[in-house]
């Protein structure tokens, strides 16, 4: 079994706000990989003291436990536990009802001798890869889907000079619309204080037979393929093969370098934290 992780801060003044981790168990062939992504704070507040990486980090890591330890449990009743434990961690100080409340994308993956499980919530990536080589990407896709007006004004603020004022007041108003849908009805999903959200999540299972290899990116390493698309998905698990997460990572900074006021290529931020998880099984 061979296991890689790189991860790397998309700007070196902030703490990098995603989290990956493995348990690999002494006996047996199992073994369990997270890659979350932490949702960027709201610049009016989040209505926690400890800021995101304290959460994702508290997240990923009662996931993980759980996940290794209650096999008894499915991987979307893991990491509702997970929520719950992290809300009841911070409840009494901090204000988890704020619609900014602390949050996070989730890729999990378990396997054992017999099977390998995944889960996804929202936009981070999980591939497996087949023994014959075909690379099935796992996604939800719940935020390329959002209703009218989000899909209008997206396309009016890509068509306008990036300098404008009127690009800026369109930004504001595109920003308002998708977070409007955040955890709502008809929108997209991600794990904040709400331990139902996880019954929506993306999930399967496939036998261990039919996966070779796994892979997790957060979307600041997807963004290769779905923002920049210099591959696709197999070509980036190829990549992983060949260079490994660091080199999937140098390759994402280098397409962010080339297009630095994202004029060919429209994205949120310049550059985003990035992180890769792949294991062999």
């Amino acid at each position: 079994m061979r296991i890689e992780t790189a991860t790397a801060a998309g700007d070196p003044d902030r703490p990098n706000e995603d989290f990956t981790g493995v348990i690999c168990p002494g006996s047996g062939r199992g073994g369990v990989l997270a890659v979350l992504d932490g949702v960027t704070p709201h610049p009016d507040g989040t209505g926690c003291t400890h800021g995101l990486p304290w959460y994702v980090a508290r997240l990923g890591g009662v996931l993980l436990e759980l996940s290794a330890s209650r096999r008894d449990m499915t991987l979307s009743q893991c990491l509702a536990q997970a929520i719950g434990r992290t809300a009841a961690a911070h409840r009494d100080t901090c204000d988890l009802s704020h619609p900014n409340t602390p949050q996070s994308t989730v890729v999990a993956v378990r396997w054992d001798d017999e099977a390998v499980e995944h889960l996804v919530l929202s936009d981070s990536v999980l591939l497996l890869e087949s023994p014959s080589g075909a690379v099935r990407p796992v996604l939800d896709d719940r935020l390329d889907r959002l209703p009218e007006p989000v899909p209008s004004l997206r396309a009016r603020l890509r068509a306008l000079p990036r300098d404008s004022g009127q690009r800026a007041a369109t930004r504001r108003e595109y920003t308002a619309a998708v977070e409007a849908l955040r955890n709502a009805e008809d929108g997209f999903l991600t794990a904040a204080a709400d331990p139902g959200v996880a019954d929506h999540a993306v999930t399967g299972c496939d036998p261990r037979a039919a996966v070779r290899a796994v892979a997790a990116l957060s979307d600041g390493a997807g963004r290769l393929v779905d923002v920049f698309g210099r591959t696709d998905w197999p070509g980036a698990f190829a990549l992983l093969r060949t260079a490994g997460c660091d080199g999937l990572i140098a390759a994402v900074r280098a397409a962010e370098h080339a297009d630095p006021d994202g004029t060919a290529h429209p994205r949120g931020k310049r550059h985003d934290d990035a992180t890769a998880a792949l294991a062999e099984l």
